[in-house]
């Protein structure tokens, strides 16, 4: 059984999804398409990646036009912003953040025209995420983390950034 909530941005989801939990551990199904379809997630994706960061490691902000994601913490914890970057919504720029851990089990679905970055806060942490598109990078926007527009809250001061992540570009 999941649980859904509307955020504070507009298309942007919190889902809780149910775990059996007892003295071994837990069991988690991670996504089921008929149920999430049930809920209302409509999206038909196409692609799952990991990435994993160690303890104050900033990665992203991207996103593209087109793909949606649904993100997951397997392993740790992560500080996660969304951000609305259409410059044509009302709510450009408008932002929230959320706490992933694998004690908490949330996941964060993300649509077309936002971006997400996250923080590593624990030692280490493992970003799980689908995605309805095959990754193109060539087709992404990046955000700089600390960009002014936007003041996106950190609870970290000197992260460690890829290039791309601190030119908020992609470098040639």
């Amino acid at each position: 059984m999941i649980t859904v909530e509307k955020t504070d941005l507009e298309g942007v989801l919190l889902i809780k999804p149910g775990a059996f939990e007892d003295h071994r551990g837990y069991y988690l199904e991670l996504y089921n398409e008929k149920l999430y379809k049930s809920k209302g997630i409509e999206v038909d994706f196409v692609e799952d990646d990991i990435s994993i960061a160690k303890r104050n490691v900033i990665k992203g902000i991207h996103g593209d036009s087109s793909t949606w994601k649904l993100i997951s913490c397997l392993h740790g914890e992560f500080y996660l912003v969304v951000i609305n970057y259409d410059e044509g919504s009302k709510n450009f720029g408008k932002w929230q953040s959320f706490v992933l851990s694998d004690v908490n089990k949330y996941q964060v679905l993300v649509p077309p025209k936002h971006g997400n970055g996250h923080l590593c806060l624990s030692e280490k942490s493992i970003f799980h995420y689908k995605q309805s598109s095959y990754y193109a990078p060539s087709r992404q926007f990046t955000i700089k983390w600390n960009d002014a527009r936007f003041n996106i809250s950190w609870p970290v001061e000197q992260p460690i950034l890829s290039k791309r992540d601190e030119l908020g570009f992609n470098p040639k």
